[in-house]
């Protein structure tokens, strides 16, 4: 007879799917995706959001779009307007030359700046193209491939989906986000498809922000307590530091 696993699962494939079942039943699955950015799109705004609320990464997404009549506009700008554009976001100052030097450096690549050919890439071959640009890592490639109209099958890993896999015991609290794309996305079924690679994200990064928060977790309404090694030691010892 199958053991359902719990908190001292040595094999993380069996815990991550339970994870993934138990919180697709909390948040409901398939989740639908949040917008429908064509990937060149995405990847401007990916880069926006980072560090940066949704609805301030948002209105600085919306005004580049507004004050620049195509990504070419942009391209040709001067650093300054861009910055001014995205004031919303955290860091313009920053993230207005990224953004020039990328989609510079799309532009002597291709002659166009357009990612729609990632679309006929192998993903792998794909995230190694994006993340030879300036400044990208595997959150923003697999970001690019996964929440654009590409819909392909790479999973991003945010600092909220991060969070729970340390503290239910997917990952070592040393693996920094980075590392963490390769090993989490090798603990899934490798036949998943894009839309439960993107519920997995979704659904973990879902939980990080509405139950296991980074100061103070609520570990008494979490579905997932009897497969957290954290939520236990918690549990056991209430004025424990939560492991982040």
């Amino acid at each position: 007879m199958d053991m359902a696993p719990d908190a001292t699962t040595t094999d993380p494939r069996d815990k991550v799917l339970e994870i993934h079942h138990r919180l697709c039943r909390v948040y409901g699955c398939p989740i639908g995706y949040f917008h429908g950015h064509d990937p060149m799109s995405e990847l401007v705004s990916s880069l926006l959001s980072h560090r940066t609320r949704n609805a301030d990464s948002g209105a600085a997404f919306e005004a580049l779009r507004a004050r620049f009549p195509d990504w070419s506009g942009v391209a040709a700008a001067p650093v300054a307007e861009v910055q001014a554009a995205i004031s919303r976001a955290t860091w313009p100052e920053q993230k207005a030359p990224r953004i020039l030097a990328i989609l510079q450096a799309i532009l002597a690549e291709r002659g166009e700046l357009s990612l729609d050919f990632l679309g006929e890439m192998p993903v792998e071959a794909a995230r190694a193209w994006l993340e030879r640009l300036p400044g990208i890592g595997p959150k923003t490639s697999a970001a690019v491939l996964s929440f654009s109209t590409l819909r392909r099958a790479a999973l991003p890993v945010d600092s909220h989906h991060h969070r729970v896999a340390i503290r239910t015991g997917l990952i070592p609290a040393t693996l920094a986000v980075g590392p963490s794309h390769r090993v989490l996305a090798a603990q899934l079924p490798p036949d998943w498809d894009a839309q439960r690679l993107y519920d997995n994200h979704e659904v973990l990064m879902l939980h990080g922000q509405r139950c296991c928060s980074y100061l103070a977790p609520a570990c008494g309404r979490c579905p997932l307590l009897d497969l957290c090694p954290s939520g236990q030691e918690r549990r056991e010892h209430p004025a424990a530091t939560p492991r982040s």
